[in-house]
């Protein structure tokens, strides 16, 4: 998938861009707090119908205004254009439209665009909590099956009725909680089954990855734990059902699925230098990318790279170019703060691309390089 052309009015602090792109390479260039990452942001809501960074929509619109709208025209990969439309009013719902028809629900659209983000946040993978590394697995997996989006939000309903039943004063119908926990119990085996073949196919192609990234001085690992290799879920869940009502919620499920990560055979959270965590967590993204590629027929996935160089010595950032300037991967997004930064890395590759400069959320086309001119 190839985004031509997008264009964004009232996004955080951009009031209005209109910007044809590379289908290659584009660089966002401009201090911190500039907008760089509010466009890669922007493009992101195209694929995501949401913001990377604001849960809540009306956030993302710009202070003092009544909406905003984001539009992007894609090419696949037959040469068929298809036109996405992003808006939303203050105080009202927001509409996603692919080429001029409405979806009926959000989920129709997730796949459609996929896309995969580094960015600094990405070390919070390593030393977040378990959320962080659940939607590691979650946000590829929704991309490329349909019916794991519908488990998650099957499961997850079913957790919190169970949870809402566990916390009643009087103590609950237990026809009610024998209800809920098979729901958790039939779709968390799903979400299981689902997660631990990504694992399984995931691992290698990170570990390959790592390997170049740090030029074979260091072995990494990941290995998925879930209460779904204790044995049955339902019998997992209702062995600890008392001690669950004692605390008020549920201890055990999909719902605490994590990931242990490892650096020479220790935790990558205490043992990992900066420049390890963050080369780990690059490599998890990029693996993310490499899965997707392979296992989504429709098309290749953007590649928003945000910020990332930062904390990196000289050999990692060229070992990182040097991937994904490669023939595996499509278009691609940059933002840095320094230009020597790309300077560097562009002299030595020849494709296209397109460099921009971003000013109190200006974008404007600085330099453009193309290679069948």
């Amino acid at each position: 998938m190839i985004l031509r052309r997008i264009s964004i009015m009232n996004y955080k602090n951009i009031l209005a861009a209109n910007i044809d792109l590379s289908p290659k390479m584009n660089c966002f260039i401009g201090s911190n707090g500039m907008g760089k990452t509010n466009f890669l942001d922007a493009v992101y809501f195209l694929s995501f119908c949401r913001s990377a960074y604001n849960a809540i929509d009306s956030q993302v619109i710009t202070h003092d205004c009544d909406f905003f709208v984001i539009e992007g025209a894609y090419d696949n990969e037959h040469g068929d254009e298809e036109h996405i439309y992003c808006g939303m009013k203050r105080g009202q719902k927001k509409h996603f439209k692919r080429n001029k028809k409405e979806y009926r629900r959000l989920s129709e659209h997730i796949g459609l665009l996929p896309l995969i983000i580094v960015s600094p946040a990405d070390t919070l993978i390593i030393d977040g909590g378990s959320e962080e590394r659940r939607r590691l697995m979650d946000v590829v997996i929704t991309q490329y099956d349909t019916s794991y989006i519908h488990s998650l939000n099957n499961y997850n309903k079913a957790l919190q009725q169970r949870n809402a039943l566990l916390k009643m004063e009087e103590e609950p119908d237990p026809t009610l909680l024998d209800i809920w926990e098979q729901q958790m119990a039939t779709e968390g085996e799903r979400i299981f089954a689902m997660r631990q073949q990504f694992v399984q196919e995931f691992v290698p192609v990170f570990q390959q990855i790592y390997q170049k990234i740090c030029n074979n001085r260091e072995q990494v690992s990941v290995d998925y734990l879930s209460h779904c290799q204790r044995g049955p879920l339902l019998e997992v869940i209702q062995r600890d059902r008392m001690k669950d009502r004692a605390v008020g919620y549920s201890l055990h499920g999909v719902h605490r699925d994590d990931l242990d990560l490892r650096i020479g055979g220790y935790p990558m959270k205490k043992e990992g230098s900066q420049g390890q965590s963050k080369s780990f967590a690059i490599a998890l993204k990029l693996a993310q990318f490499d899965f997707l590629r392979r296992t989504n027929s429709r098309t290749t996935p953007l590649l928003l790279l945000d910020d990332i160089f930062d904390k990196l010595d000289a050999q990692r950032v060229e070992q990182i170019v040097s991937l994904v300037s490669g023939d595996d991967f499509g278009q691609i997004f940059i933002t840095d703060t320094n230009r020597d930064h790309l300077d560097k890395i562009l002299r030595h590759y020849s494709f296209d691309y397109k460099i921009f400069e971003v000013e109190n959320g200006e974008v404007t086309l600085k330099e453009a390089h193309d290679v069948q001119a």
